[in-house]
């Protein structure tokens, strides 16, 4: 009971700091989890959890989204998502997180050149990110950094960014689960009630998240959402590694 209580309240710090990010929860979320089941279970649970507190996200946060980012990222993450859950069980992740972390570590050093040499990455690589992303989160939970990576910069905004994030990680979500669900059923079944108080308190914490976002300033945010993304490449390239 102690563990359970524990974990749910990470699960609501967890997914009340993520709601300004726009990415972070599975990263911070699955090492939770997985003190009570083997990594694959693991990261098909925090999917359910993570697709209920983006569904919330959404839901509150509705007039914000950016439909025409939606549009160019929007069909690509789910293709992407649905290649990477279908392939979870039969392609080893680790020397794939270690390339998307390294990719990840040195953007933040781009996205600063960019200032100085006034170069953008021109959008028809939103395909890419968006494909990327969605395939990095089907096939192990880790989406968000990669998908910050390329919507920061279109979206200064702080609530259109946040919302818009909010709606494209659901997307993955419901083209990950439903592949989990074939595959892993009786596991999901079996640990439905950690699920179901990890949901409640990821619902609970992105109200709260969204109240910390009115409140902050789009600079801080940014800077956060950078060093979130350096950081989350260093986890990917340990995980891999590992």
């Amino acid at each position: 009971m102690v563990e359970v209580i524990i974990v749910a309240a990470g699960a609501f710090i967890a997914a009340a700091l993520t709601v300004p990010a726009g990415f972070g929860l599975s990263t911070m979320l699955t090492p939770f989890v997985l003190a009570f089941m083997p990594p694959h279970e693991a990261i098909a649970v925090v999917a359910v959890v993570h697709g209920a507190h983006n569904a919330a996200k959404c839901w509150s946060m509705w007039e914000w989204i950016d439909f025409s980012a939606f549009k160019r990222y929007g069909i690509w993450l789910v293709f992407g998502a649905m290649t990477g859950a279908g392939l979870q069980n039969q392609v080893s992740q680790g020397p794939l997180l270690v390339v998307v972390g390294a990719f990840l570590v040195i953007l933040p050093l781009l996205t600063l050149s960019e200032r100085w040499t006034g170069y953008r990455i021109p959008e028809a690589n939103d395909r890419v990110g968006g494909f990327g992303s969605g395939f990095m989160g089907g096939l192990s939970g880790h989406q968000g950094a990669l998908r910050a990576m390329f919507l920061t910069r279109r979206l200064p905004d702080k609530m259109a960014y946040a919302a818009t994030a909010s709606v494209l990680a659901l997307c993955v979500d419901l083209s990950r689960i439903p592949v989990y669900m074939v595959f892993r059923s009786e596991e999901l079944i079996s640990h439905a009630q950690i699920c179901f108080i990890l949901v409640i308190s990821a619902v609970l914490g992105a109200q709260m998240g969204k109240k910390w976002l009115e409140s902050l300033k789009s600079d801080l945010i940014h800077i956060g959402v950078m060093a979130g993304i350096m950081a989350s490449g260093f986890y990917y390239i340990y995980e891999g590694l590992a």
